[in-house]
């Protein structure tokens, strides 16, 4: 492999020949051999998107001329493209400020745009990592909840209502504390999953308004050193245009740079997704229990055999990675939360961490709600008679004889079924409390839920 020798204020560094990055991004590539995780796709895509978007203000402004007005737009429709994906090559576990990131992207735009740019003095112009870094993680948060998590769960959530149609006229047990309760349609049931879905996407929604404010403009403390007046609303006008997604400067930008409380709140509506899915995933896997030995109350598609050992055992894997997945975001959930308290007078310095968390939690939950309705929630099927027969042989209608027996009396049926193996029809004449016709008036499932 040959290498180049690329300066910067430091002194001399070599560069390899094959690559298009410069001396400070092959200073960080070399001083951070940590761990595997490197920036998100995602970031380096929201880079572009804010390079492209500050080229535009200064052209605007004056401060940058034709050629390299162009040669900073071609270069980052070109990343923004996937044409260069192996030049960025930094770690997640980097400078807090993202410092290094900003400037490999800097740098790569430099010398894939020729014409003269300098990493700094153009490309950079008007900006500092300190800006550009929380406004990056902005735009890529806010691109990745509107372009992928609420699409998916929107495809949820139609799954879902057409599992509800379909299963409109069945009655089975409902259960709490997982033990046996009144009954419950089962399309009653699958309605409330639905509707964590759609609070969900209320939450995510809502606290877009905040990820909407960018950092920009503020440059290195906020005070907007070297940026020209209104360059912050040029930028946000120029990226809603690009994107379709509205951004606006935030007002107080040394707010923007220190508190990352917009990326905790935003994060806290992608944990209460998770959580609602690991409920779903959870309510699935325990009806599909069995298939013999467990509720099998409805069945689930048979993806790929599940034990190496056991032949013909299939198991509910769909549910286990939608579970391991909410519990990775509750994980990255407390991560985000901490690195956010950890503002220091005019900066966080923990937003590469919380970058890469943001966004994995965010992919994550998109993919993992899209695979579980392709290869488990499109194939689930209710077991209508073992729902049926559950439901027959559950204590808890005795219920639906309060109001003609009382609570007590109820009690004394139920115990009286459960202790002596018998139908509650059975306790309920034994004891005298009711005749036949009067229990089978009251005993009607239907009129139940």
């Amino acid at each position: 492999m040959g290498y180049r020798i690329e300066k910067d204020t430091l002194g001399e560094v070599r560069v390899p020949d094959d690559h298009y990055w410069g001396a400070q991004t092959e200073r960080s590539f070399e001083n951070f051999r940590i761990g595997t995780e490197t920036m998100p796709k995602e970031i380096i895509e929201a880079f572009a998107l804010l390079k492209q978007a500050c080229a535009e203000a200064n052209h605007g402004f004056g401060r940058m001329d034709d050629e390299k007005y162009r040669a900073i737009v071609e270069t980052c429709d070109r990343i923004l493209a996937g044409e260069f994906s192996d030049e960025f090559p930094l770690k997640v576990w980097q400078t807090g400020s993202g410092t290094q990131s900003n400037m490999n992207v800097n740098e790569v735009i430099a010398h894939v745009g020729g014409h003269g740019l300098h990493p700094n003095d153009h490309v950079n112009m008007s900006q500092s990592s300190n800006d550009t870094f929380p406004s990056a993680l902005h735009i890529a948060g806010v691109l990745v909840l509107v372009n992928k998590v609420l699409p998916a769960i929107e495809r949820m959530r139609q799954t879902l209502l057409a599992l509800e149609e379909e299963n409109k006229d069945v009655l089975k047990s409902g259960r709490t504390h997982l033990m046996d309760a009144v009954p419950i349609r089962f399309s009653q049931e699958i309605s409330g999953w639905r509707g964590m879905l759609e609070e969900s996407a209320e939450m995510i929604t809502l606290s877009l308004n905040n990820l909407h404010k960018l950092a920009i403009g503020g440059t290195a403390v906020g005070t907007g050193i070297n940026a020209p007046a209104g360059f912050d609303e040029a930028v946000c006008t120029y990226l809603s245009t690009k994107t379709g997604v509205t951004f606006i400067p935030d007002p107080n930008k040394f707010h923007a740079l220190t508190s990352k409380d917009a990326c905790v709140f935003a994060h806290g509506a992608l944990k209460g997704l998770a959580a609602d899915l690991m409920k779903i995933a959870n309510d699935v896997r325990w009806m599909a229990s069995g298939p013999r030995d467990g509720l099998g109350e409805i069945t689930i598609p048979a993806n790929e055999p599940g034990s190496s050992i056991m032949p013909g055992k299939v198991n509910p894997t769909q549910c286990e990675a939608v579970t391991m997945v909410a519990v990775q975001v509750m994980g990255n959930d407390t991560a985000i939360g901490i690195a956010a308290s950890q503002g220091n007078f005019e900066l966080n310095v923990f937003m590469p961490v919380i970058a890469y968390n943001f966004i994995q939690s965010a992919v994550l939950l998109a993919d993992v709600m899209d695979s579980f309705v392709e290869h488990c929630l499109k194939g689930l099927k209710a077991n209508k008679a073992k729902m049926r027969e559950n439901l027959e042989r559950s204590l808890m209608s005795v219920t639906a004889l309060n109001r003609s027996i009382g609570y007590e009396k109820a009690a004394t049926v139920a115990k009286k079924a459960f202790a002596e193996d018998k139908s509650l029809k059975e306790a309920v004449l034994e004891l005298a409390y009711l005749s036949e016709e009067e229990f089978d008036r009251l005993m009607v499932f239907e009129k139940m839920v």
